[in-house]
């Protein structure tokens, strides 16, 4: 029995996983110790349940229980990555360099350090979205002491050369970051192999709850030190300060776990579904153009421009269905998507553009339903569009001088 509306927002938020629910009950009322506590069995039971989360959550990306420092987000852990190291490494140098791409969140945080007096290089994305290895190469001078590059990007679902990239910053002695928050769970992660210094993850994005995250921390080789943005009892190896959210914890170390172990079949069964929408629409509907990397993309993601639609115009048309103009986190403004533009597409291309994010709990049913409703949806605005029907008569849109009032 298909249940609208149908949801398809999944790289803006996920449903927490009911196992993850679960194993996070007990906390709030049997197991309720603070993990700080360490003169008490309360405490002890606390603290055994968070080094276990440290651990199911290192096991995803192929670190050491001791490296995860806990968040209140990957919001948080972004910007303790970038500030803390401008901060601790500020002797060494001055220089940061990311993408044009990155989430607000590390773009705001680089005009932060920019506004503090260091300086900050965004590299420019091809086509697809994507930075080389090269390019960092080129950036890099005597005064950088961090490149950070999301894993994949959060609107269009393209990942990056991370491996190539964590290569050249080792080789120039230079700390890398990732924010992985829409990657965990949907591509294998290794920060050893991929040269990675410091991560940041979400668990709502994986799904566990809102509100924690955590950033990974090298130890060794080299060992990552960091200035803390919140002072207070030293908690978290002294760079984040706070009484741990136990429950939440619990939660995140058991999507974290959860994705580990159902990777290859979660993986296989959203790029499947997220296939058949992408086909069903493209197929079914000329001027329609993916935007991302072809290939090296999430299994889940699909952002589509429709030619001659005001993207608006179509989400109110398919109400029935959760998806995103855009990102969520920038939904609220009426510019079209910063990252479409680093793209080289057009404003209008832009604005006709939907995100599609496929997760765990889509079903085929649910997928016939909205391929068959954005077809019907995009046909009928396009009906009412005269410029769709001069493009269909072969006059070019671009070569008219359009008469001012």
């Amino acid at each position: 029995m298909l249940k609208l509306p149908v949801y398809l927002d999944n790289n803006s938020t996920t449903r927490t996983d009911p196992r993850v629910v679960e194993a996070m009950l007990p906390f709030f009322t049997d197991h309720y110790g603070n993990a700080s506590s360490r003169n008490h069995p309360f405490g002890w039971e606390a603290e055994a349940a968070v080094d276990e989360a440290r651990e199911q959550i290192a096991a995803l990306i192929g670190a050491t229980a001791k490296e995860i420092i806990f968040t209140s987000g990957a919001t948080e852990s972004n910007n303790l990555a970038l500030k803390g190291v401008a901060a601790m490494y500020r002797k060494k140098g001055n220089h940061i360099i990311t993408v044009a791409t990155e989430h607000k969140c590390v773009l705001d945080s680089s005009k932060r350090l920019e506004r503090d007096g260091y300086s900050v290089t965004y590299l420019p994305v091809d086509a697809d979205g994507r930075v080389s290895a090269e390019q960092v190469r080129a950036a890099i001078t005597d005064k950088t002491i961090l490149v950070s590059v999301m894993m994949a990007n959060n609107e269009i679902g393209t990942i990056q050369p991370i491996a190539a990239i964590g290569k050249v910053c080792k080789e120039k002695g230079v700390l890398f970051h990732t924010d992985a928050v829409q990657a965990a769970g949907k591509i294998k992660i290794d920060v050893i192999a991929m040269g990675i210094d410091l991560l940041s993850l979400s668990a709502h994005k994986m799904y566990g709850p809102k509100g924690i995250g955590c950033l990974y921390v090298r130890k060794k080789d080299p060992r990552v030190r960091l200035e803390p943005i919140i002072d207070g009892g030293g908690h978290e190896r002294g760079m984040r300060s706070g009484t741990l959210p136990v429950p939440m914890i619990v939660g995140f170390g058991k999507a974290a776990e959860i994705s580990r172990l159902e990777f290859d079949e979660e993986v296989a069964r959203t790029f499947r579904l997220r296939e058949k929408l992408r086909k069903g629409i493209m197929e079914a509907l000329p001027e329609t153009y993916l935007n991302g990397h072809p290939t090296e993309r999430l299994p889940g993601s699909a952002n589509i421009s429709f030619a001659y639609v005001e993207g608006e115009g179509l989400m109110m048309g398919i109400k029935d269905v959760a998806v995103s103009s855009g990102s969520a986190c920038t939904s609220a403004s009426l510019e079209p998507s910063y990252v479409l533009r680093a793209l080289g597409v057009g404003d209008e291309l832009a604005h006709s553009s939907i995100r599609f994010g496929v997760g765990r709990f889509n079903t085929e049913e649910e997928i016939d339903f909205v391929t068959k409703l954005v077809v019907k949806e995009v046909s009928r605005l396009r009906e009412m569009s005269p410029l769709y029907e001069m493009a269909q008569a072969g006059i070019d849109l671009k070569s008219i001088a359009w008469a001012a009032h």
